[in-house]
């Protein structure tokens, strides 16, 4: 019951009663309870949380409940206009680089524009290599740190802008280390330590 309303809390004063969030943080509970197995190598508090705050989110999502600003809406249709123009020109996916120069917007506003309109990410959502965000930055803790920092997009958008994007193409778009490269302009391997670096940072967050 604490681990559910300590992630109903996280949501109050978006526009839902708070029994009505408490129902969900169950529905969501009862499903960690049916799918969690041992061999995961986790707590369950660290899989559950997850499962409940993605239900509440869910509800949230599908009730129009959080909204995105039409100037948002509008720059990200224009971003995906740009990128399938760009992708047929030059044969491949745009490097973030050239995106900002032919958009007229700075490397950030594409970030945050991007992860505005990315669905919340599931922890257990694969990269190509099978990698999970869950089993990347997983850290022993109490449950109220887990519920405060357990919320991907606000500790990844704190992140630096370049270890920012290699989270979001990583684990939220789950392409591989070449794919983000290309996209990024960086070799491979630079992807690789930007990796480390930013999970690194995201378990410090996880640990506060």
């Amino acid at each position: 019951m604490g681990l559910i309303w300590a992630v109903v809390r996280r949501y109050s004063g978006c526009g839902v009663e708070t029994d009505d969030l408490f129902q969900l943080g169950c529905i969501g509970f009862l499903k960690a309870v049916k799918c969690f197995d041992i061999t995961y190598g986790t707590q369950f508090s660290t899989y559950a949380v997850p499962k409940i705050a993605g239900e509440i989110r869910r509800f949230l999502r599908d009730d129009q409940a959080v909204k995105v600003g039409r100037t948002t809406k509008e720059k990200g249709q224009a971003l995906r206009r740009l990128r399938e123009s760009l992708r047929c020109r030059l044969g491949r996916e745009a490097h973030l680089s050239e995106l900002a120069e032919v958009s007229g917007m700075s490397a950030e506003e594409i970030a945050v524009i991007d992860l505005a309109l990315t669905a919340p990410a599931s922890l257990q959502q694969e990269t190509a290599e099978g990698l999970t965000l869950e089993s990347m930055v997983s850290a022993e803790g109490t449950e109220e740190s887990l519920v405060e920092k357990l919320a991907l997009r606000e500790a990844v958008d704190s992140l630096p802008e370049r270890e920012k994007w290699t989270i979001l193409l990583r684990f939220f778009k789950g392409l591989t280390q070449a794919q983000t490269a290309r996209i990024l302009g960086v070799s491979q391997v630079q992807v690789s330590r930007l990796e480390r670096r930013s999970l690194a940072r995201l378990r410090e967050l996880l640990e506060e």
